[in-house]
């Protein structure tokens, strides 16, 4: 055993210029864990609440009172606890907040301070994060498929398009490096070809393409000419995910596409997502449909499951008892697991394995509001998760995390990539059995 000596908050600042908890958590041999809650824009209502100062100040963004209560309870409830017992600290904390959303302490404390927990038990074992979560969590480590933003929408780029996130896979590739070249040909294919059509109005929060389209639709089209400009054919070795954060433009069962000025409901919004199915190469679909209309997931699920990935986020908020209950009605057949929408590293590993006793896929997810903290990519890796959302391919706060499992693929060699989760091996391999 190897106890907390000390643990200690600050304020830094994220990718959105916004005020974020950083912690150090230093253990009686001096070893040191550090690490930083990122923040979303995109929500579901029932994930753990950052706790914000409000007022004028800083866009009402400070991180005063997340850092007393890091500063103050939590740090008087951890020094002396055994580092290497990450639920018995989690578990204190939880403790001290049991407000069904960390209102209490600040989800972006409890975040950071699990994190760096984990990070000094890893650096106390001696073992990089990665092989440590693995050990710790008995599970078999493999690089992810990474799942990467081309154009950016939603509460991610000003609501210019509905959709939030037009994102690509590339599961034929050979390894980690062969997706990075591919997704990097397929990013500046799709910036050249908005810059000479006029559709292109920047870098949206995650580093995809800001766009300026006329319908959601034309998104993909786009990206499909941009995946057939880099040199490769549309459901080969690159594939189509979206995420259409339903929620962010549709309550009980009603939505309306303001790009297009459209109302639909649950019904016809699935009806639109199948026929996009039917004429483009989408392999993962999260949050098809709203928070509050689980009729409509299940009805997707029923519809769909067992030709795409359909992964809930909003839906499910890292929850291991929502998993549960969501694979018990039929609806989805993946989760998005983020560490700071449950608030603690045993919680969102719950998620992971409630998912997995299910089957199911489990994506490890970074946020819009992110930092150089590299965390999920060890994650990801350790837990042997299968996919690694992070965003798009520029931004420093992105392709650090690439980058990392760069680093890491050297170690565990290429045959460490496995290419997606059970979901997704099953539906590519359905499609190489199309084209065969």
């Amino acid at each position: 055993m190897t106890a907390i000596a000390s643990v200690k908050g600050r304020r830094v600042w994220d990718s959105r210029g916004h005020p974020t908890v950083e912690v150090d958590v230093t253990l009686e041999n001096g070893v040191l864990g550090r690490a930083i809650a990122p923040a979303g824009a995109s929500r579901g209502t029932r994930e753990a609440i950052d706790l914000r100062d409000g007022g004028k100040a800083l866009r009402g963004k400070g991180v005063a009172q997340a850092l007393d209560s890091v500063n103050g309870p939590i740090a008087a409830g951890l020094i002396g606890r055994d580092a290497s017992d990450q639920r018995a600290a989690d578990n204190v904390m939880l403790t001290l907040d049991q407000s069904p959303l960390k209102e209490t302490l600040g989800g972006n404390a409890t975040v950071a301070t699990s994190l760096a927990i984990l990070h000094a038990a890893a650096a106390d074992a001696g073992l990089p994060l990665w092989q440590y979560v693995a050990t710790h969590y008995g599970c078999t480590p493999s690089l992810p498929l990474p799942e990467i933003q081309i154009f950016g929408g939603g509460a991610h780029a000003g609501r210019r398009v509905d959709i939030q996130d037009f994102m690509i896979l590339v599961p034929g590739a050979r390894d980690f490096d062969e997706v990075m070249e591919i997704t990097n040909e397929v990013y500046f294919a799709a910036g050249d070809i908005m810059a000479s059509r006029g559709k292109l109005a920047g870098v949206a929060d995650e580093g995809g393409w800001w766009p300026v389209f006329d319908s959601n639709e034309e998104a993909l089209e786009t990206l499909v000419a941009a995946i057939e400009k880099a040199g490769e054919k549309p459901g080969e070795n690159v594939v189509i995910s979206l995420d259409i954060a339903a929620s962010e433009f549709g309550k009980n069962g009603q939505y309306r596409l303001a790009l297009e000025d459209r109302a639909m409901d649950s019904g016809q919004l699935i009806d639109m997502l199948g026929g996009w199915m039917d004429s483009y190469p989408i392999a993962s679909i999260e949050d098809p449909v709203g928070e509050d209309d689980p009729d409509g997931m299940i009805e997707f699920t029923r519809r769909f499951g067992d030709k795409v990935q359909i992964i809930g986020d909003d839906y499910l908020v890292t929850n291991a008892k929502l998993v549960e209950d969501a694979a018990g009605a039929g609806a989805c057949n993946a989760v998005l697991v983020k560490v700071n929408q449950a608030g603690t590293v045993s919680e969102s590993v719950d998620t992971f394995r409630a998912a997995k006793a299910h089957g199911w896929g489990a994506i490890v997810s970074a946020r819009s509001g992110e930092t150089e903290d590299v965390s999920i990519s060890h994650l990801a890796t350790g837990l042997g998760g299968g996919q690694l959302k992070v965003g798009s391919f520029t931004r420093s706060e992105r392709m650090v995390k690439w980058n990392e499992c760069l680093r890491i693929q050297d170690v565990l060699g290429r045959d460490a990539f496995v290419g997606g989760t059970p979901m997704m091996n099953t539906w590519w391999g359905a499609k190489q059995k199309e084209t065969a």
